[in-house]
Order: structure tokens, then sequence, then C-alpha cells
């Protein structure tokens, strides 16, 4: 593919190849293996997969598709043990190259600048600060990024397609799990004994940083307990 053409004509490339396989009658699994295998035929190299280790599914697919594939990981300094040790397990165990970014400052910095948790008092500065800028310092070096995003997920993300174009970023953004329900993401991690994080096995359906994150009851959306008791629903890393 020519290094002249537009990330926004990518992106409608893609997705028209999407569109074609689905005519076809390829199921939800075929559909994100072509679009992994698509971007990295068109991409190479400069294609990486954002993951913070709760979209476990996603990065087990993900390097079975394009092996060696790199893996930014945002290193916010408020994750969980587990997380933590979800990342380094798959870092030893999968064909994956992990990218391990931080934020421009540690925690002792910010706190020492902003006060302490500002994740209380500000979350959207904390989540600027702590993820959307190092995201977008990792992703300076790539044209095209993968995300773990489904429909299901939230109202806010009920129309992302599986192959898109970032505006803000100007890259083929990639939601390979665009169409999976839940069940799809289960029966994937049964059948291909996916590592799961241990956050899951204690309630946690969506797995963020450990202070503004909580496990959910039974019943509640999968994502109540990402800010719970505020109105922020989004990290600012996809909007």
């Amino acid at each position: 593919m020519s290094q002249t053409t537009t990330a926004r004509e990518l992106a409608q490339l893609g997705s028209e190849v999407i569109a074609a396989a689905r005519n076809d009658g390829a199921d939800r699994e075929a559909i994100s293996r072509l679009a992994l295998s698509w971007a990295a035929e068109t991409f190479g190299d400069s294609l990486a997969v954002l993951s913070s280790m709760g979209d476990e599914v996603l990065v087990h697919l993900a390097s079975a598709v394009v092996p060696g594939i790199d893996v930014v990981f945002i290193d916010t300094g408020y994750h969980f043990a587990e997380t933590i040790g979800t990342r380094d397990a798959f870092a030893a165990t999968r064909p994956i190259t992990l990218i391990n970014i931080t934020p421009l400052k540690t925690v002792a910095e910010q706190d020492a600048e902003y006060g302490p948790a500002l994740h209380d008092r500000d979350p959207n500065l904390c989540c600027a600060m702590r993820k959307v800028e190092p995201l977008n310092r990792a992703l300076s070096g790539y044209r095209a990024w993968v995300s773990g995003m489904r429909r299901e997920d939230a109202p806010t993300r009920a129309d992302i397609n599986v192959i898109e174009y970032d505006a803000k970023r100007d890259k083929v953004k990639l939601n390979p799990l665009a169409e999976w329900t839940g069940d799809d993401v289960d029966e994937y991690a049964r059948a291909h004994s996916v590592l799961l994080n241990p956050l899951r096995e204690l309630g946690y359906t969506s797995i963020g940083c450990e202070p503004c994150t909580r496990p959910v009851a039974e019943g509640e959306d999968p994502r109540a307990g990402r800010w719970s008791g505020s109105d922020k629903t989004e990290c600012g890393l996809h909007t």
C-alpha cells in the first residue's frame, strides 16, 4: 500500500474488506482475524495493540494472528498487582513484543504538584496525564492501532466499527472485537485456555486503575465499577 494513501482512505479500504467478508457469511471471529491480518499486511511493524490487560482475549487473538505484534501497556502507576502480573505472564507466554509506557510524572511527582489522590478530585485530569498523554506518545511511531472495545461495553461504544478512522490521531483504529458478545469472549477464552486477569474471579468485569475500579454486583452494567459514583464513563483513550 502506498505511503501516500491517507489513514482515512485506508480505514475505508479496510472497512470494505470487512463488509465483503461479512456478506460472504464470515462469523465474528473470522471477521476479527481478517481485520488483524489485513492490518498486519497493510501496516507491517507500524501496527500496535493497546492493552490494559483487562482485554486478555484481544491480546491472545492478536498474537495468534500476528505473532510478535507490539502490545502497548500504559503503566499508570495505579494498576492492580494482578494486572501487572497478567502483563508479565502474557509477555512470558505469548508471542508479543511488550512496550511498557509510563507517564511523564511518577505518582509521587504528580502528588507533589497537584496534591494526593488527584483521581478522586479531578479524574479527567488524572486520566489525561497518566493515560492519554502516554498513549499519544506511544502511538506516535505507529500508523494503526488495535483496541479491545466492544459495542456491548457501553452506550458510548455502540457505534464503533471493526475498522475505523481515528480522526483525533489521524490513524487507522481497529476494534476486532467490536461485534462480539460477552458470551463470545467467554467461549473464546474457554476454547483457547486464555490466561485471565485474576481480578475477574473477584467480580471485576471491567478493569482499570485500582483507585477508580470496584467489583460489580450481579445484574449491574459491566462497566459500573469504573469511576463509580461519578458521571465519568470513559478515560479519554477512545474519545
